[in-house]
This record gives C-alpha cells, structure tokens and sequence, in this order.
C-alpha cells in the first residue's frame, strides 16, 4: 500500500463479549452481556428489531443465572477464542496484520469488579494472548470496556448510575496498564460511548452502562449522569496511563458516521448539525476536556441537574485522549420534525446491506475530514465491516459484495489521506524535496513569511510548517497573528535536522501510530 504513510496499522478488530467465550473458566466473574438472551429471529423486521433482541430486564437476569446454556446465550461461547487463541493469532498473521484490536474482559481480571485484588489466572491469560501478537509482530489495539462489564456491579451499585464505578473503573485500568505497560501502547476505555445518547434502545444503557432504566425515570439525565462518570474514569485512566509509562497512547472510541440534512431547506440543514452534535457531544468533552456550550443550554433549558464536582472538570481537562478510534458503517439523513427537532431516517439515494444500513464509503471520507478537522487528532478507524447473509456454496462463501464494500472503503480513506495541503514556511528547497520524498501523497507547497503573510492562499493550508530562519523577519509577527487567527495548525521545526524533524513531523501532523 504504497499511497498510505509508512506505519500505517493495518488488522481487524474483535470484543471479548462476542468472541472470547470460557465465561465460567480461570476464574472469570458473570458478564452484562453472559445473561443477554438471543431469540432466534423469524423474519428480516424482527431482525432489525433491535428492542425484540436485545431487551432485558430483572427478570431475564434472574432467569439467566439459572442456566448455563450457550445456545440461547451465545456470548458465552463466543466462538471459543479462550482456548483457540494461538491458531487464531497464526491466521491473523498470515492475513498480515499488523494489528488485533482486542478487548479485556472486565470481570476476567476482577469477577466481581470492586475487589481489591485482580485475579491472576485472568492476568496470565492475556499476557499469553500479547506475547502471541507480539511474536508475530502484530500491535496490539486494546479496549478496556466493551460491552462486558461485571454483572455484578450492575445488580448491586446500578451500573455507571452509581460514581463508585468510576473509582472501580480507575483500579482496573491501573492494574492493566501496569500489567501490560511493555506488551500494550495503544488503548481505548470506553466502546462506542456516544451509542449511550440513544435513550431509546434499552441495549445501548445494559451493554455500555450496566443500566436498566426505570419507570417515571427521567431517563435523559440519567444518560447524561452516566456519561459524566464514564468521562471522569475515562480521563482518570488516561492520567494513570501517562503516570505509569508516558508512551502509551490512549484513546476514546466512538460510533462515527455522517448525518447529512435531508434537503437544502434551512431547517433541514440545521436538524442536521443539531443530529451530528448529539454524537459530538461525547468526542468534544474527550478531546477538548470541557463541556461544548451547546449542551450546557441544553441542561439549563431542560433543567436537567448532574452530580459534578470542581474536581470532576479538573479531571476531565486533565484527562484529555490521545487519539480518537471510531467505528464506521452507515451514513443517515435528518429533517426537521417540529415534535422531536429532528428525525433521522434512510438515505433514497444510497443501497443498502442485509440489515438496512446504507453503504456510503464517501461518508468515511467526509467523517474523515471533519472530525480531524474538528479536533486535529490522530485518528483510527477500529471497526468497519459489513454485515450480509452469506451463503455456503461447494464449502465456499463467494463474498465478492464484501470485498467490494472494503475496497471501496479503503479508496475513500486513501482519498483523505492524500488531500492534506501542507504550506512549508522558510526552510530550503532540500528540505522542501526531502518531504515530498517521505510524504509523497500530501501537497507541499513552499512559500515565505513576507510572500504569505499578505496572500490568502495561506487560510487554504491545513498546516504550516514554520522554521527558525524565519524569526528575523519584519513580517514575522504579523504573519503569526494571521495564522493564529484562522485557527490554522502549526509546527515550529528548527531545520538543521532533517531527519528529527521528519520524525516530529510524523508525530505531530501525520497521525502515525
């Protein structure tokens, strides 16, 4: 893949809760997702009835416990990767990844999830699983919380409507990143955060919270409640991270994906900023470490009360991640609706797969492009994929639609990637010809202080890059104060160094990992 930067990950990615299996082996405590009872689905709109799936209550926990069935439990087989690890590891290697994104079973490593010990045997089995990765040369990708939370600090604490959790959350964090300070660089806490904004659909509050929401409950300030905490143990782990090894890299993972607006109507496009703000929500407070304006009104106007304290913000802004990991799938439309502001629904114009979602590989590119322009953060696409009834022919699946689907996926990402407009200011014209050698698919375009500092052409770069030779010059200050007040990123290089500098630039600009 000669048109992506050198490092570039390329893997795939699993969830404990889906693929693991051994629920009662090594010592492990009882899953959120161990007592999920699957119904066999009698017709593709019960399939995509996500509530008829997915459902839970009291109940259906208690009923759960009493079994040990795997059949109408899947998650509890999984497909018996706890004891199949090493050939599937093999497999990955031979695919040539170079990267496994992974999760760790929260209740693995503390069955319970508010002991003060870990449990070793849980320990060891994922130093195994590194050590496989790594014999091969493959990066581990780890999450810490996905899906699988311990039952039992659902039953007994109410799931993360309770600020213990984040207190528990911060023990295993720690525990793990000691554990694997050596074996692991790169994490996420939290699987697909923003998933819990959907107050409707009661698998987003179990599955990421551990929360059954209640009659008469004022369910919207519950989900914010529980948001807050995850945020606060999310930027404590993060702290945590950089205390123990500051090498490590953590991130946030969220569900990305386009909402365009239905039509040109102002009011259309305005359902759509407020249908994307309803996600950002949770990348802006994980990146940026506050609050955005937008959903401060929205507390007042709704009068909804959080428990936040001063420490609580401190951390938050403390606790900052390192890089944002998204999934990516399907792309939707929203139009103003004058009950609900908005409604988002599917988009006419594109095709869909087996399970209703639209197949837009142009929407990766334009998410792409907007959060890292929202943020200037590195970015990793930790899930994307397509779901299709496959059909066994001659002991064949002949899945050409799927490879069709990534293909086209991968072209959009190689898209963004090469669209980077890049302005060089001072420097030489070595210095200018060694990048364009090292980045052959970004837009170099060389120029200086008193040539830029008067020309719009400079607001069109998405960086610039700025050396010490220009410091002398008259226009300097001026040029700086344009810059800055186009909010246009920088880097201030010295440019003796070539080679350090093109590993700064790595680091700084290109989101290598």
């Amino acid at each position: 893949m000669k048109q992506f930067p050198e490092g570039f990950l390329w893997g795939g990615a699993t969830a404990a809760n889906q693929y693991e299996g051994g629920w009662k082996e090594g010592g492990k405590g009882v899953s959120c997702s161990d007592v999920q009872l699957f119904t066999d689905p009698k017709s593709m709109k019960d399939l995509l009835n996500t509530h008829g799936l997915c459902d839970i209550s009291d109940e259906m926990i208690e009923k759960a416990l009493s079994t040990d069935d795997e059949v109408y439990y899947p998650k509890r087989h999984g497909i018996d990767f706890y004891h199949h690890y090493k050939e599937d590891i093999k497999l990955f290697a031979e695919m040539g990844f170079k990267c496994f994104r992974l999760s760790i079973s929260w209740p693995r490593i503390y069955p319970q999830g508010d002991e003060l010990e870990p449990n070793e045997e849980g320990l060891e089995y994922y130093d195994h699983v590194f050590d496989e990765c790594l014999k091969y040369g493959i990066e581990p990708i780890v999450t810490l919380s996905h899906f699988e939370m311990p039952l039992y600090l659902a039953k007994k604490y109410g799931g993360w409507r309770n600020r213990q959790l984040i207190t528990f959350f911060e023990r295993y964090a720690i525990t793990c990143f000691k554990r694997y300070s050596k074996k692991v660089k790169y994490w996420m806490t939290f699987n697909e955060i923003n998933n819990l904004i959907d107050t409707d659909n009661p698998f987003n509050a179990w599955t990421g919270a551990g929360v059954l929401y209640e009659d008469n409950e004022n369910i919207e300030q519950t989900m914010y409640q529980i948001s807050h905490y995850q945020f606060v143990a999310s930027a404590r782990a993060v702290q945590r991270a950089k205390e123990i090894n500051a090498s490590m890299q953590v991130g946030c993972m969220l569900h990305f994906g386009p909402i365009y607006p239905s039509s040109c109507n102002p009011q259309d496009i305005l359902a759509g900023i407020k249908a994307m703000d309803k996600r950002y929500f949770f990348s802006d407070v994980h990146v940026r470490g506050y609050y955005p304006t937008y959903t401060l009104k929205k507390w007042e106007r709704s009068n909804i009360q959080l428990d936040i304290t001063d420490e609580d913000l401190k951390d938050l802004k403390r606790g900052t991640v390192d890089y944002i990991g998204f999934s990516y799938y399907k792309s939707t439309i929203a139009e103003y609706d004058k009950i609900h502001d908005f409604i988002e629904v599917q988009n006419p114009l594109l095709k869909k797969s087996d399970w209703g979602w639209a197949i837009d590989p142009t929407g990766l590119r334009i998410i792409l492009n907007e959060v890292y322009e929202r943020y200037q953060k590195p970015m990793f696409i930790v899930e994307n994929g397509f779901g299709a009834y496959d059909k066994l022919e001659n002991g064949i699946i002949n899945d050409d639609y799927r490879i069709d689907y990534l293909r086209n996926h991968i072209s959009e990402m190689k898209k963004a990637i090469a669209a980077k407009r890049i302005t060089i200011v001072g420097g030489n014209e070595n210095w200018v010809k060694k990048l364009r050698q090292e980045f052959p698919n970004w837009k170099f375009v060389s120029a200086s202080v008193s040539s830029t500092v008067d020309n719009m052409s400079i607001l069109k770069a998405e960086r610039v890059i700025l050396f010490t030779d220009t410091l002398g010059h008259s226009n300097y200050y001026k040029f700086m104060q344009t810059i800055q007040s186009h909010h246009i990123p920088f880097s201030f290089l010295h440019g003796v160094n070539i080679e350090r500098n093109i590993v700064q630039i790595y680091d700084d600009i290109f989101e290598k990992r």
